[in-house]
């Protein structure tokens, strides 16, 4: 089972994590730079004169963007061992997983990392105003924890009990709300920050659900090598 778990996890994490990373070093990294020479003054929105919304923002740098491959690939490696943990304990419970099956766990890892945080805490741009960043990650990791939990109790309950539960801990972090600065201030135009938003959630989507279909294939192609290896 271990060696299961690690092989799966590891082909799964990194080929995800590969695609994951030149998606957003082709559509995220580029809105991120544009907003990094708005935060610091290289651009102003609100000048004198019209600052064009087509900026040069570099190429490939192999230091920063190799290192942030390679981070990004450790990352999804990580998210792997998380969702084959979930799929191994599904097929305990006679639950068959798959490739395809392994799409639906994507699409909720990416509801439960990306998309239920996003829902009420968006991805941020550089230079906007935010509150303090330990109370953030709390609200993130919470909200994290109940939207996994509530998907959990939709996925594998059995009566309205169970789904009522999972209604309350999918709704509980965003009716208490995330920590917000005292005041929105920040030099960074809005356009930008909605794209960035926007292209940050459609990358994770994408990846997740890459990810999850890697981990429900190499878990059933492991599982069935095994199994021709035991002895009759």
């Amino acid at each position: 089972m271990l060696t299961r778990l690690l092989v799966s996890g590891l082909f799964a994490g990194a080929g995800a994590g590969l695609i994951a990373a030149l998606l957003q070093l082709s559509f995220v990294q580029p809105v991120l730079l544009h907003a990094e020479l708005y935060e610091t003054g290289a651009l102003v929105h609100f000048g004198a004169e019209t600052v064009s919304a087509h900026q040069d923002v570099g190429g490939f740098e192999p230091v920063r963007d190799g290192l942030s491959i390679v981070f990004t690939m450790l990352t999804y490696t990580g998210y792997a061992f998380l969702l084959l943990v979930g799929m191994a304990l599904a097929e305990l419970r006679g639950a068959n997983v798959n490739g395809r099956s392994g799409l639906l766990w994507g699409l909720a890892g990416f509801v439960a990392f990306h998309f239920a945080p996003g829902f009420t805490l968006a991805p941020e741009v550089p230079g906007v105003a935010a509150a303090d960043v330990a109370a953030r990650q709390v609200w993130w990791w919470a909200t994290v924890v109940t939207a996994g939990a509530g998907l959990w109790l939709i996925a594998f309950g059995r009566n309205w009990l169970a789904w009522g539960a999972a209604a309350v801990l999918l709704l509980a972090p965003h009716v208490v709300g995330a920590p917000e600065p005292d005041s929105f201030a920040g030099p960074v135009p809005t356009e930008i920050g909605a794209l960035f938003a926007s292209r940050a959630l459609g990358v994770g989507m994408a990846a997740w659900l890459l990810l999850g279909c890697f981990a429900g294939y190499f878990w059933q192609r492991e599982g069935a090598r095994a199994g021709a290896q035991q002895p009759a």
